[in-house]
């Protein structure tokens, strides 16, 4: 199964009762595994779930740490970028190379890097504490 078929099976699963609005998202590891995620929404629509979020979510419980590949679908009539939360979240778990299929429902697909989703990414670096 390619990661566009198991974001569009995950998809099925998403929880949306308010937007009706479900994504999926898949993502191979370095090490070869393939994780799965999708979103989940409440009534406190801040307070949902990402697809791309739970994917990363699952590679960490799995033991994995870094992105190969990334996908995500919906049923949209052009391919959705990720938020900025989530295109914060590719960044910091893999490289600016990594590339990013982003597809419809309808068989639309957008293929861009993690790079162009976020130029200028915020890192680690930033956050060395002042010399006190």
């Amino acid at each position: 199964m390619s990661l566009i078929e198991d974001a569009a099976a995950v998809r099925l699963n998403a929880h949306a009762p308010y937007s009706g609005f479900k994504v999926g998202a898949a993502l191979r590891s370095v090490e070869g595994r393939t994780h799965l995620g999708c979103n989940v929404e409440n009534v406190a629509y801040p307070e949902g779930t990402c697809a791309e979020a739970g994917a990363i979510a699952a590679m960490i419980a799995a033991g994995d740490k870094r992105i190969a590949e990334v996908a995500v679908i919906a049923d949209s009539p052009a391919p959705v970028p990720p938020c900025g939360g989530c295109r914060q979240k590719l960044a910091e778990f893999a490289a600016g190379d990594v590339v990013v299929t982003l597809a419809t429902t309808r068989g639309a697909t957008l293929v861009t890097t993690v790079a162009e989703l976020l130029p200028g990414a915020f890192d680690a670096g930033f956050m060395d504490a002042p010399d006190r």
